[in-house]
């Protein structure tokens, strides 16, 4: 860093000096400089509460805690010239008790620092203001999950710049800023240098960041909808086990379907569910699109025969755009995403896999023989 010299037209190199070179301690100092403009961190902050430690059965104790233009609780942590190597796990100590404090928490929390520093400003009414709301009734405030982390210090070690690389794949917001003094004569200078995320990359993090939280989102979405297929099918198969032996050897699966052979490979009596119906169908899937059109077309010729033995009229696809084909019978407005659903399609489904396998059987069985003829 340099001091521009206008009289004499030159630049002046700064000497840079650690804190404890100058004397300068983390509470009595670098906490207070950062309290009284921590618009020193880049934005625009309200420090709500200092040496916080309001934390239920610990006595932990937080550095600054102060609220960004959004209403998201910012977590401020210093370390002077040294990070140290666990102030990560630390800060995300801070974070998770904060995570739980309310409104009327932080209310509190912030009228009692006011009260501190003897201002005679109203909590409520400051909050508003920042907030930019025209009355406290409309502040929110510490919502959800987007606490935020800044830590400061001299020099940040690989253990912290490695770990807060990671978080930030988990839409978890750290900053790290270096802060640094330095003299020139008698004079002090003090640089804030935000290394994380890089700030011209910044929106460039943040947009991973959303995208592998968007996939963490994916990831627990297909687990929840594999846990309530498994169920599903699960109570599913127990009903039908007790009817008859159809899907004895079939276990529970997390797709939304299962399946049994009836007699002539890659033609199949399945039954599928989703969000919005339950069927059984006959699936026709011999691998050529060719065959297994006229595999369909050998059937459809028993059609009147087949829906007559079937008691209703199926639902005939011969899907000429795929390579696949199906005969179905379908069961709409229900769900397996809807617990109350379940019985309704269970009993659906048990009723037409055993009309469906007893009338199939015989069409089947000729469509076999036929096959192996030719």
């Amino acid at each position: 860093m340099y001091q521009i010299d206008k009289q004499q037209n030159k630049i002046n190199r700064l000497e840079e000096k650690t804190f404890s070179e100058l004397g300068f301690k983390e509470r009595e100092h670098l906490q207070e400089w950062i309290a009284k403009d921590p618009s020193c961190l880049g934005e625009e902050l309200l420090i709500i509460q200092k040496e916080f430690d309001g934390f239920q059965e610990t006595r932990e104790r937080l550095d600054l805690l102060a609220v960004d233009k959004q209403g998201n609780l910012v977590i401020i942590e210093n370390k002077l010239d040294d990070s140290g190597k666990d102030v990560t796990w630390q800060v995300i100590k801070y974070a998770s008790y904060c995570s739980s404090l309310s409104k009327e928490d932080l209310r509190n929390i912030y009228q009692q620092y006011l009260k501190t520093i003897q201002s005679d400003s109203s909590a409520e009414e400051s909050l508003a203001e920042f907030l930019g709301k025209e009355d406290y009734s409309e502040v929110l405030i510490n919502q959800g999950s987007g606490q935020r982390i800044m830590m400061i210090a001299g020099k940040f070690r690989k253990e912290v710049t490695s770990t807060v690389i990671w978080l930030m794949n988990f839409n978890i917001r750290v900053q790290c800023f270096k802060v640094t003094p330095f003299t020139f004569g008698e004079q002090l200078f003090l640089n804030f240098d935000q290394i994380l995320p890089v700030k011209d990359a910044q929106d460039y993090s943040i947009s991973m960041a959303s995208k592998a939280q968007d996939e963490i989102a994916v990831q627990e979405n297909l687990k929840q909808r594999h846990h309530i297929r498994l169920d599903f099918w699960s109570a599913y198969l127990k009903k039908s086990n007790s009817v008859n032996n159809l899907f004895s050897n079939i276990s529970p699966s997390k797709d939304n379907w299962i399946g049994i052979g009836i007699g002539m490979s890659g033609v199949n009596l399945n039954m599928v569910v989703s969000r919005s119906y339950a069927r059984g169908e006959i699936y026709f899937n011999r691998g050529s699109k060719e065959e297994n059109k006229w595999c369909f077309d050998f059937i459809e010729e028993r059609k009147e025969q087949i829906e007559k033995e079937f008691g209703e009229p199926l639902i005939w696809e011969r899907m000429d755009d795929k390579v696949s084909c199906r005969i179905k019978a379908q069961l709409d407005g229900v769900s397996i995403f809807d617990n109350e659903d379940w019985g309704k399609m269970i009993s659906y489904m048990v009723d037409v896999s055993q009309r469906m396998a007893k009338t199939f059987h015989n069409p089947v069985k000729q469509l076999n023989r036929k096959i192996k003829s030719i």
